[in-house]
C-alpha cells in the first residue's frame, strides 16, 4: 500500500469525522521541505520510494487538501529534512520556498557543530525565523536516541536564538522524554537563561506515549517561552495535559508532513512506543477488516478527542489551528 495515494478509507474518515471539526483557517507549525537528491546516493529512506522528486510548497499544498481541504492551509512553518546529506541543500531550498510564500516562514537545520556566528548569519541572509536542531547530528558515543539535549541543541546556538529572538523546534529523545529530569533540566534551564528563545517542543514534548508528557509536563510550568506543537502524536493524551497544565495558547497544530501521509499510527506500549505502518500490518485480520488511513488523520482525530474532552470553544480551538501560530510568528499582518 503506497503512502502517496489517497484511498477510499481516508476520504469515509476524513469527510464524517475530520471536516466538521476544522476551522475555516489552518496554520501548519510543523512541516518539512526537501528535494529527494539532497539525500546521498544510497540514503534515501524507503518510505519515500514512489514520492515526487521534490516537496516543497506547491506540493505541500496539493497533499494538504487530503488533511483539510477547502483552501484551509494559510502557511507552515517549514524546515529540512535530510539532517545528515545535504543540509546547506536543503536549507536553500526552504529559503526559496517560503521566500514565496508570505504566509510561511522557514527554520535552519542547524548541526552542533556549526559556527554560531555562521548559524547567526545564515538566519539573517535567509530570512529563517528559527532553528532545527535534531538528534541524529548529536555529538555522543552510542545511538544518538539516547543524547541529552545539549549534545545536538548547543548552548552557544541558544545564544544565537535569544539574541535574535528565535524559534527552536525542539525533537527531544531519551527513552521517558518530557518525564526524563535530565531533559526537564536542561530545557529549564535554557528557558530560564535566554528568555527571548521561542522553544517549541515537537511532538507534543515528544508525547508519543502520552504518560512521558502527562508525567512530566508540570516540569514546565511557569515557563513563559514554552510551545508544544501537535505533530504524528496520534493518541490525545499529550494534548490534554499540555492544555490543562500550560493553556490552550501553547498548544499549535501541526502535520509533520511528509510523515503525515504515511499510513499508520503510533500506540504507547508499557513505558515505550511503537509505530504501526501499513505495510508492515497483516491486513487480513479475522475479526476485522483493516483499512489503515495517514498519520495526519490519525493525529487529527486525537486532537479532536482532546478538543472535545476538555470542552474547548470554537475559538480556542481556532487559536490551536491558527492563532498561537500567528501570535508566536508574528503573522497577524502577513
Amino acid at each position: 500500500m503506497t503512502n502517496w495515494q489517497q484511498t477510499d478509507a481516508d476520504r469515509e474518515l476524513l469527510e464524517r469525522t475530520i471536516v466538521p471539526f476544522l476551522p475555516d483557517r489552518i496554520f501548519d507549525a510543523h512541516a518539512h521541505l526537501f528535494r529527494l537528491d539532497h539525500y546521498a546516493p544510497g540514503t534515501q529512506p524507503a518510505h519515500l520510494n514512489g514520492a515526487p522528486p521534490q516537496l516543497g510548497t506547491a506540493e505541500y499544498r496539493s497533499f494538504m487538501e487530503w488533511l483539510h481541504p477547502g483552501g484551509r492551509t494559510v502557511g507552515g512553518l517549514f524546515f529540512g529534512l535530510v539532517f545528515n546529506g545535504d543540509r546547506d541543500g536543503n536549507n536553500a531550498f526552504v529559503a526559496e520556498e517560503v521566500r514565496a510564500d508570505p504566509h510561511s516562514r522557514g527554520q535552519m537545520i542547524i548541526s552542533p557543530d556549526m559556527d554560531p556566528e555562521f548559524v547567526r548569519s545564515e538566519v539573517r541572509r535567509n530570512g529563517f525565523v528559527g532553528l532545527k536542531p535534531y538528534h541524529t547530528m548529536a555529538t555522543v558515543d552510542g545511538p544518538t536516541w539516547h543524547a541529552p539535549i545539549e549534545a545536538y541543541l548547543v548552548e552557544d546556538h541558544v545564544r544565537i536564538a535569544h539574541e535574535e529572538g528565535l524559534t527552536v523546534t525542539l525533537h527531544m529523545v531519551r527513552d521517558r522524554a518530557l518525564a526524563d529530569p535530565v531533559n526537564q533540566a536542561t530545557i529549564r534551564r535554557y528557558c530560564e537563561s535566554y528568555p527571548n528563545l521561542r522553544l517549541i517542543l515537537a511532538h507534543a514534548a515528544r508525547g508519543f506515549n502520552p504518560w512521558h508528557t502527562i508525567e512530566g509536563i508540570d516540569s514546565l510550568r511557569g515557563l513563559d517561552n514554552v510551545w508544544c506543537d501537535t505533530s504524528a502524536v496520534t493518541e490525545a493524551g499529550a494534548f490534554e495535559a499540555i492544555v490543562e497544565t500550560l493553556g490552550h495558547r501553547r498548544l499549535l497544530y501541526g502535520t509533520d508532513f511528509h510523515v503525515s501521509h504515511m499510513r499508520g499510527r503510533c500506540v504507547a506500549i508499557g513505558d515505550s512506543f511503537h509505530w504501526f505502518y501499513a505495510d508492515d500490518m497483516d491486513l487480513d485480520e479475522r475479526h476485522a477488516t483493516l483499512q489503515p488511513v495517514l498519520i495526519g488523520l490519525e493525529s487529527l482525530r486525537s486532537l479532536l478527542l482532546a478538543c472535545r474532552r476538555l470542552k474547548l470553544s470554537d475559538g480556542q480551538i481556532e487559536d490551536v489551528f491558527y492563532g498561537n501560530a500567528c501570535d508566536l510568528l508574528d503573522l497577524r499582518g502577513a
